[in-house]
C-alpha cells in the first residue's frame, strides 16, 4: 500500500527518516512530505529565512521523484504551531495539498506515516487507512523546543495513531502508556555501504589523509548533546592524536578553539563517510550523558562498525547494549585509555571481523520487520470493521 510520510525535510543529513522511507520505496510509492513547523522560525535567523525561502520554492516546484519511488513535496503550512487559528488552517491547507498530490500520483488507498510529533491535527482527516508514528527521539528534551507544548502535541499523536514503532525500549515504554500498540524497532544500517571502508579501492579523502595518525574521527551534528570539552581534555591530554570531526556546525564549539590536533573538516555528503571511516583508526561517540540519553539509539554505531572501526563512546545506553564491541569511558582519563586499548586492535583481520557482526542488522531487515507487523495490524483493523458491520446490520 502506498504511503504518505510526514518527515524531516529530506535535503537535511540522512537520518532513520532517510533509511526507513527509501526503504519503502523500493516496493511502493511513497510521498514524503518535508517538515511542517515544530517551531516558530525566528525571522532575524538568517538559517531560518533560508529555510522558508527555499521551501516556497519546492512548494511552487511540486512533487519531485528523488529515487526508486519516492517523491518529495514541500506543503505549504503557516510556521505557527502554537496557534490555534493556524492550525485550523494548516488542516484546511493539507487535506487540499494531499488530495491533489494523491491525484497526481495515482494514490488510492495508503497509509499515513509521522515521524513527527506535532502531526496529530492531521490523522484521521487525510483519508489514510492506517495511521502510524515512527518515533526517533524523545522530541520534548530538545532544547530548541517548547517542552509543555511539544508533550501536548505528541499525547494527542499517540491516543490517535494505530501503532507506534520507537527506536529503543526506552522510548517505546515511555510511549507505551498512550499508545497500547507500540513496538520496539532498532535502527539498522547500510552495511554494505559502509564495508566500502574495508575495500582497497575506496580512497580516503585529501583532507582527512593530510592529517598525522592515528586519527580519531567523529560525524555528526556538532550540537549540544556532542561533550566538546570531553573532547577537548582528551586531545589536550594525547597531542600526537589527530582529532577529526565532521559536521554541521550548530553549538557553541569555543571550548575546541585553539587545540592544535582537533581540526573541524566541516559537513560532508553523507555517501563520503564509508571513505572517511576507512582514514580514521577509532570512531567516538562522545555524547553528554543526561535524561535525553536513555532515547538515543545512534546511528553511527552501527555505520562505525560496518566500516571495520573500534568503538569509543560514552555510557549511551544503547551502545552499552554491545558491550564486546564498544569500549565505554566517562572521564577524560578513561576515554584516554579506551582510545589506547582500541588502537591496539586496528589490523585489517579485526575491522573486517567487526564489519561483518553487523551484516544481518541492515535497514533491509528492520523495515521487513515493521512492514510485516504494520500489516497485520491493517488486517485486525480491518476485521474489526467488518465485524462492527455485521453487528450493526444485524
Amino acid at each position: 500500500m502506498p504511503i504518505v510520510a510526514f518527515a524531516k525535510d529530506w535535503h537535511e543529513d540522512p537520518t532513520s527518516n532517510h533509511h526507513v522511507l527509501r526503504e519503502l520505496a523500493k516496493t511502493r510509492r511513497v510521498l514524503w512530505l518535508n517538515s511542517l513547523a515544530t517551531r516558530t522560525p525566528n525571522l532575524a535567523s538568517g538559517r531560518d529565512l533560508g529555510k522558508i525561502g527555499r521551501k516556497l520554492g519546492e512548494f511552487a516546484r511540486g512533487p519531485v521523484n528523488v529515487e526508486n519511488d519516492l517523491w518529495v513535496f514541500s506543503p505549504l503550512v503557516l510556521p505557527l504551531p502554537h496557534s490555534s487559528v493556524a492550525r485550523t488552517i494548516n488542516r484546511q491547507l493539507l487535506r487540499a495539498t494531499v488530495r491533489v498530490l494523491r491525484a497526481r500520483l495515482g494514490i488510492d488507498r495508503f497509509q499515513l506515516w509521522t515521524f513527527l510529533p506535532n502531526t496529530a491535527d492531521y490523522i484521521g482527516t487525510l483519508g489514510e487507512e492506517l495511521a502510524i508514528y515512527y518515533c526517533v527521539d524523545e522530541w520534548s528534551m530538545f532544547s530548541y523546543l517548547d517542552k509543555g507544548s511539544t508533550v501536548a502535541a505528541e499525547q494527542k499523536l499517540l491516543d490517535r495513531v494505530d501503532a507506534t514503532f520507537a527506536i529503543n525500549h526506552a522510548l517505546a515504554d515511555a510511549k507505551r502508556g498512550r499508545c497500547p500498540s507500540t513496538f520496539v524497532s532498532p535502527h539498522g544500517v547500510d552495511h554494505a555501504q559502509f564495508a566500502r571502508a574495508l575495500d582497497d579501492s575506496t580512497a580516503i579523502p585529501a583532507d582527512l589523509a593530510a592529517l598525522p595518525g592515528p586519527r580519531i574521527g567523529f560525524y555528526g551534528t556538532l550540537r549540544d548533546w556532542v561533550d566538546f570539552e570531553l573532547i577537548a581534555a582528551v586531545a589536550r591530554a594525547r597531542p600526537a592524536w589527530s582529532f577529526a570531526l565532521l559536521g554541521q556546525q550548530l553549538g557553541d564549539l569555543s571550548a575546541l578553539r585553539g587545540i592544535p590536533n582537533i581540526h573541524l573538516l566541516g559537513q560532508k555528503p553523507h555517501d563520503s563517510l564509508p571513505a572517511y571511516c576507512k582514514g580514521f583508526d577509532v570512531g567516538i561517540i562522545p555524547y553528554r550523558i543526561d535524561e535525553r540519553m536513555a532515547f538515543v539509539n545512534p546511528l553511527k554505531m552501527r555505520e562505525y562498525l560496518s566500516a571495520g572501526l573500534p568503538v569509543v563512546s560514552t555510557a549511551v545506553p544503547e551502545v552499552k547494549r554491545y558491550p564486546e564491541l564498544c569500549r565505554i569511558a566517562s572521564t577524560p582519563d578513561e576515554f584516554v585509555a579506551a582510545i589506547d586499548a582500541a588502537l591496539a586492535q586496528t589490523d585489517p583481520a579485526a575491522r573486517r571481523a567487526r564489519s561483518a557482526t553487523m551484516q544481518l542488522e541492515t535497514w533491509a531487515a528492520r523495515v521487513s520487520e515493521v512492514a510485516t507487523r504494520i500489516d497485520e495490524i491493517g488486517e485486525l483493523k480491518r476485521q474489526s470493521r467488518r465485524s462492527s458491520g455485521s453487528r450493526r446490520r444485524a
